[in-house]
């Protein structure tokens, strides 16, 4: 209890947390930044302090400077960022990947990606890489922050409100939706392709079906 006690909106360390962690969990992904936003939602459910705002807004500036701080490495640290990330087989699909849904999604990928597990950092670090351009990837990394700061906090709240007298069940509870939500977006990013090849290939074998009954 004494941990989310600290966890208050009138608490420097709060305000801390809310920045640096999510800041630098695109760099270092062992980080956990959303866990730390659900936390403070969770310690802060059943308080009107108007403070609260400040939170969520530390957590969505976080937010937008780790992106933006990909987004800087890759585009000025080029060959050291491709060593440190994408020269194992693992690697090289992801950037791959980001590549091929950037092209396709733009902006949207970007927005989306802040809650594919893994795939933030990819896609953030790729455009850097490439040379996206700089005023579309800094808008669709501050939307992104905004929706994914009052998702993260509010999901925190719920689980908080729903079990105030035992505030690490609702951290649990509110953890595991947010982890069922990434889970979700990742499995339909993951069935899409597949989805694309069956139909590639259901419409190659039409030709030859129709020549042959015309035949």
């Amino acid at each position: 209890m004494s941990a989310f006690g600290s966890l208050q909106a009138g608490s420097a360390l709060s305000y801390l947390i809310a920045l640096v962690i999510p800041a630098l969990d695109a760099i270092f992904p062992v980080l956990p930044g959303e866990t730390v936003v659900i936390a403070l939602g969770v310690a802060t459910a059943g308080s009107t302090d108007p403070r609260i705002a400040l939170l969520v807004g530390c957590a969505a500036a976080g937010a937008f400077l780790g992106d933006n701080l990909c987004y800087l490495l890759g585009r000025r640290f080029g060959p050291a960022v491709q060593r440190r990330f994408f020269t194992t087989a693992k690697g090289m699909k992801a950037r791959a990947w980001a590549e091929r849904s950037l092209a396709r999604w733009g902006m949207q990928l970007i927005i989306v990606c802040r809650f594919i597990p893994g795939g933030r950092t990819a896609v953030t670090l790729t455009c850097g890489l490439t040379g996206y351009p700089r005023r579309r990837f800094t808008t669709a990394t501050a939307v992104a922050a905004v929706i994914w700061a009052l998702y993260a906090f509010f999901t925190g709240r719920i689980g908080g409100r729903a079990f105030e007298d035992n505030p690490w069940a609702g951290l649990v509870i509110a953890l595991g939706a947010s982890i069922a939500l990434g889970a979700s977006i990742e499995i339909i990013r993951r069935l899409r392709p597949r989805g694309r090849k069956r139909a590639s290939a259901t419409a190659a074998r039409l030709p030859v079906t129709a020549s042959r009954r015309t035949g």
